[in-house]
């Protein structure tokens, strides 16, 4: 007698309505978030997504209530001078980010009307509006139907899936399976569910996969490498080396200047420093023992702080008093030098 055999797969089929029930029970409440499709104003996206870029939600919900409640509309952010929303994007690092939103802003106002573009190459002639974004915005704010792909998406993809290559070499197999999976009736609410789940489930170290809505069609669930997925190489940081200048007058004033320099902190506010060159190396100069560090995407910046009495510089800048800082825009990098001012 003849005996068949079935063998059927363990793995149950993956749904997005799995994930869509989870996130309607467990979803973050946020402020720039609206559960059950698009968002009623674009510009609160437009917003959340800049200072989103390479920044944590914790870290940013206190800045993006404090610029709301200056800069209200785009109108309101169109209008600002570029000083002021530097003023109010200190402290959230990647000022390209603050400079592109407002030129976007600009641009909605002058080339649309005011009203915000919701067609995939408009949008993209936004400043600071990349192939990410874009997805983001578009599902975000106008619930339609895109894929968006973050590091949390990636990662919840790749252990999802069980792609244990590195990052680099399966962009194209993530971006596949994310679009097969992306709910295409609710789109809005798929994008923030399935980052909810990388963000709060599927985290990088201790994973909580038994609260997982996908547990039973997880192939790396019970891995022995789960945290290792997905694969990323890490490239070592370079150290740079660099002085900082904290120059003052007979009044006790400080000289700061703006940064004109092309670049991540282009037009904030500085005490005059570099990493590649001696500044005021004629003057006399005290050297403090206390050294900045700071670290950049790329790059770690160790500065020595020297001081300098002088009544005249020959720069463009000016001596302000030491109170009258917090009216200036600063980097993360010069904040970390205030404490030091008058050591």
């Amino acid at each position: 007698m003849q005996i068949m055999v079935i063998i059927t797969s363990m793995t149950k089929q993956i749904s997005s309505k799995q994930l869509l029930e989870w996130y309607a029970r467990n979803g973050r409440e946020l402020p720039w978030r609206f559960k059950g499709g698009a968002h009623p104003d674009p510009y609160v996206i437009l917003v959340s997504e800049l200072m989103l870029q390479q920044t944590t939600v914790k870290t940013v919900i206190p800045y993006f209530h404090r610029f709301m409640q200056r800069f209200p509309t785009v109108q309101a952010l169109a209008e600002a001078p570029l000083e002021d929303v530097y003023l109010y994007w200190q402290g959230l690092g990647y000022y390209s980010r603050a400079r592109s939103l407002h030129t976007t802003a600009q641009m909605i106002i002058e080339n649309f009307g005011g009203e915000f573009p919701s067609c995939r190459e408009d949008v993209l002639k936004l400043k600071g509006i990349g192939p990410y974004t874009v997805a983001s915005f578009l599902a975000l704010a106008f619930n339609q139907s895109e894929t968006v792909i973050d590091g949390n998406v990636m990662r919840v993809i790749c252990r999802l899936y069980h792609l244990t290559r590195p990052l680099d070499e399966i962009g194209e197999d993530i971006r596949n399976k994310a679009t097969a999976l992306t709910d295409k009736e609710n789109p809005a609410d798929y994008a923030s569910a399935i980052m909810d789940l990388g963000a709060m489930v599927c985290t990088p170290k201790k994973p909580q996969c038994l609260l997982c809505p996908w547990q039973e069609s997880c192939q790396s669930k019970n891995s022995p490498q789960l945290e290792n997925i997905p694969l990323r190489k890490k490239p070592e940081k370079k150290v740079k080396h660099g002085k900082v200048y904290l120059i003052y007058n007979a009044q006790g004033e400080i000289y700061i200047r703006k940064r004109t320099e092309k670049g991540l902190l282009s037009g904030l506010y500085e005490f005059p420093w570099s990493d590649d060159r001696e500044l005021f190396a004629e003057m006399n100069s005290r050297t403090l023992e206390k050294e900045i560090t700071h670290v950049f995407t790329h790059f770690k910046l160790l500065l020595t702080v020297c001081v300098i009495h002088s009544e005249q510089i020959n720069s463009d800048g000016k001596f302000v008093p030491l109170s009258e800082l917090e009216n200036y825009p600063f980097s993360t990098l010069m904040k970390k030098v205030f404490p030091l001012l008058n050591k």
